[in-house]
């Protein structure tokens, strides 16, 4: 342990404070929400850092995902040739990989993992899980069966969360529905997992073990935040309840497969018109940012970077600070975690694992911080997608939404914060979770 495990922990508290101050009420605060949301963290984080068997597990699972990474590519391979090959690995003819290519190595695991979590979902495992998770959301920290059951559903999935808890929506009161935009923000869907885990394997071998803890630890923070931030002051109707999911079960196994299949195609679409529309717009934004900045810093003799990732970066330092994150590296990092609000999340871990390669972090630990803090969808893009997909469902709620969106993606953006601090508290070089190849 060192003095950054403490500034870590100390982060937590810190993070829930600006929560505070931007709370609709501050009168009003969730004591038992706030309580078990630090200890669940606490005990998840410290099981997986600290607790020998629980990291031993928690590298199973990271082999495990690996492994059917590689499963997953199999198709890709087919189609793509040596394009797909992972960088370092050769095909059964004796081909070399050409490096790392998006499109078509980390995009199309999408469609292999929208399939298996299809299946499983068909086989009654995703919804055992799932009411698992929302259950114990329920009895400890004193919300409602529905925010529960779509904070547990975003632990495994995205948007189709909101499914779940479809017949609810309606009858959903703000700091409910504020509940399930953030929970959905502050998450990753195991789907796009995959994606981040083909970046960074290369240079993070346990970087799967690490997601998917991120994915556990993100969704009580997402709780509490939201419910700091808008505080219920009404009466839901499910609290206290357990709920079932609401998800249209496929006649067979094979119309599963062939609707995850479909549903992972769309969502690739999705993703990639995203990415050609806001990266090209940050370029042009950048454009006029630097012409103008560099003006600026000749008049003033200055030497301020304009573009939005370095603004963001400015904006993210002290953030950066708090989630214990070596002042040696505080500045890379920072701007990696603050391009996320604008570029999205897939560019943020791209841009951490080049960091990673031309060997800019100087601490191991800035790396581990940096990877929880970004595993979640709190950009401005994912806001505008939450809010459309809710409201195609429950039509009625659309200006509620509107008018949350902001506080939401704050809320979330803290989440994500506050499950890197979660992790930092007990990360140390030490841990078989980091150091095993």
């Amino acid at each position: 342990m060192s003095v950054y495990n403490l500034i870590s922990f100390a982060g937590i508290f810190l993070l829930l404070g600006i929560a505070w101050l931007f709370s609709e009420n501050r009168k009003i605060l969730n004591g038992w929400a706030i309580f078990w949301c630090i200890a669940l963290q606490l005990l998840f984080a410290s099981f997986v850092f600290i607790f020998p068997p629980g990291a031993t597990i928690f590298l199973w699972i990271n082999d495990v995902v690996v492994e059917i990474m590689g499963s997953a590519a199999a198709g890709a391979v087919f189609l793509f040739g040596r394009l797909a090959l992972p960088p370092g690995t050769t095909n059964a003819s004796g081909e070399s990989s050409l490096g790392f290519f998006l499109a078509f190595q980390g995009l199309p695991t999408i469609i292999f993992f929208s399939a298996l979590m299809s299946i499983l979902y068909f086989l009654g495992i995703m919804p055992r899980l799932i009411r698992a998770f929302a259950w114990l959301f329920t009895r400890f920290m004193r919300i409602s069966g529905a925010e529960s059951l779509c904070a547990s559903s975003n632990i495994f999935v995205g948007i189709e969360s909101a499914l779940t808890i479809r017949p609810h929506l309606v009858k959903m009161t703000r700091s409910e529905l504020t509940l399930v935009l953030t929970a959905g923000m502050a998450t990753v869907a195991s789907n796009v997992l995959a994606v981040y885990v083909f970046s960074l394997k290369e240079f993070f071998p346990t970087i799967a073990g690490h997601l998917i803890s991120a994915s556990f630890l993100s969704a009580p923070a997402a709780i509490v935040m939201a419910k700091i931030i808008v505080p219920e002051t009404e009466t839901a109707e499910t609290l206290g309840q357990h709920i079932h999911p609401s998800y249209d079960r496929e006649a067979n196994i094979f119309e599963a497969i062939i609707n995850g299949a479909n549903a992972g195609v769309k969502l690739i679409v999705g993703i990639v018109a995203l990415l050609v529309a806001v990266l090209g717009l940050v370029a042009l934004i950048d454009l006029g940012l630097g012409g103008a900045g560099e003006r600026i810093n000749a008049f003033f003799g200055i030497g301020i970077d304009w573009s939005l990732k370095g603004l963001m970066g400015y904006l993210f330092y002290p953030l950066t600070l708090i989630l214990g994150v070596p002042v040696s590296d505080a500045g890379t990092i920072s701007k990696i975690i603050g391009e996320r609000i604008i570029v999205t999340e897939l560019t943020a871990y791209q841009d951490l694992a080049t960091a990673m390669k031309n060997h800019h972090l100087t601490d191991p630990r800035s790396a581990v911080i940096c990877a929880y803090a970004l595993c979640g969808f709190a950009h401005v893009a994912s806001l505008a997608i939450f809010i459309g997909g809710v409201s195609a469902i429950a039509p009625s709620t659309t200006n509620t939404l509107s008018k949350i969106g902001v506080r939401a993606l704050i809320a979330a953006t803290l989440a994500c914060l506050m499950t890197a601090c979660a992790a930092g508290t007990f990360f140390t070089e030490g841990s078989i979770l980091f150091n095993s190849p």
